[in-house]
């Protein structure tokens, strides 16, 4: 089932061959669920939770990993050097539990998600996991008042939550076959009203801000360790991911000279509790997001952080859209 998820229903979402026509009845029933659930919020039949500070979505309109958690990081690394005071919400996808609970540096991936998790242990801010994201925001803030800010990593399609600014993250799939789930990859129908269309692949969009991905020159191990990259140049190393598209990590890894011997592309949230521990013949590089879990069994493995370069104008447009969103 990973490996269909990950190398074929990609190829059948980029086209309209007659794999995507079949599936196209069940895309009908998903959108018009999807146009009944969105309705009861607009019309009042279900209830919106607004909070008491501004509250900034980053998400993502395509099933798969567009970059959404890193430029979350950036966006809180950014809020941070304008003196707010953010704080992080997620559903914690992947988790075994189903509670409301902060994330600390310690806790267990399994129990809080690894993305919530890599979040709290890079931004150090207060990180909070609910089933309901309205949960996380009134757990979060009742424990840390002085919070002024909150930053909901995922969420584009959460409507139970009210928001102050929508942030759309894609890459270079864009909107593939423009079909929605299963017969494509659309969570729900686009184009959609949204404040800011951030495109994180190589190529330029209209309409929307760029940011520029790529691998930092070194890479740290689970003491803590620093490795420069360039070190590693004149030897085969591994590489695994866990990733929505774990082939992206590979390519960057590729991007900085490095010889890849062997690879391995696991499923996105891989939580790592049945791997096997390796004796390491060569290094093994990873993404920081399996890193977290990894780490626990593989305490050598080489965690790469990614860099995201986001263009000027986005931060300006960002920070006058912010200006109105004092808190209530």
């Amino acid at each position: 089932m990973g490996h269909f998820l990950h190398h074929h229903l990609p190829r059948i979402w980029a086209s309209r061959k007659a794999i995507a026509w079949l599936l196209t009845p069940f895309s009908i029933l998903y959108g018009i669920a999807l146009l009944v659930r969105r309705q009861s919020y607009q019309w009042g039949l279900k209830k919106r939770h607004r909070l008491h500070v501004p509250v900034v979505v980053v998400g993502n309109v395509v099933a798969g990993g567009a970059g959404k958690t890193p430029v979350t990081l950036a966006i809180v690394a950014h809020l941070q050097a304008q003196g707010w005071h953010p704080g992080v919400i997620s559903r914690g996808h992947g988790r075994r539990t189903h509670d409301t609970r902060p994330v600390d540096n310690d806790s267990h991936p399994a129990d809080v998600g690894d993305e919530p998790l890599l979040i709290r242990q890079k931004t150090h801010v207060p990180v909070w996991v609910a089933r309901l994201r309205a949960d996380a925001g009134m757990g979060l803030l009742q424990a840390h008042p002085e919070t002024d800010i909150l930053v909901c990593d995922d969420g584009l399609q959460h409507w139970a939550l009210a928001r102050d600014v929508d942030i759309c993250v894609m890459d270079d799939r864009g909107i593939g076959n423009g079909w929605l789930l299963p017969a494509g990859p659309l969570r729900e129908p686009w184009p959609k009203p949204v404040d800011f269309l951030l495109h994180t692949g190589a190529n330029q969009i209209p309409g929307g801000f760029q940011a520029h991905r790529q691998l930092a020159d070194w890479a740290v191990d689970g003491q803590g360790r620093r490795v420069a990259l360039n070190s590693l140049l004149d030897q085969p190393v591994d590489a695994l991911a866990g990733l929505a598209r774990p082939e992206g990590f590979f390519r960057l890894l590729r991007d900085k000279g490095l010889n890849l011997h062997e690879t391995l592309a696991l499923p996105d949230h891989f939580d790592f509790e049945a791997w096997t521990r390796r004796a390491l013949t060569r290094p093994l590089l990873c993404t920081e997001k399996d890193a977290v879990k990894l780490w626990r069994h593989q305490a050598q493995a080489l965690s790469v952080p990614l860099v995201l370069q986001i263009e000027p104008d986005f931060w300006s447009a960002l920070d006058q859209r912010l200006l109105s969103l004092k808190p209530r």
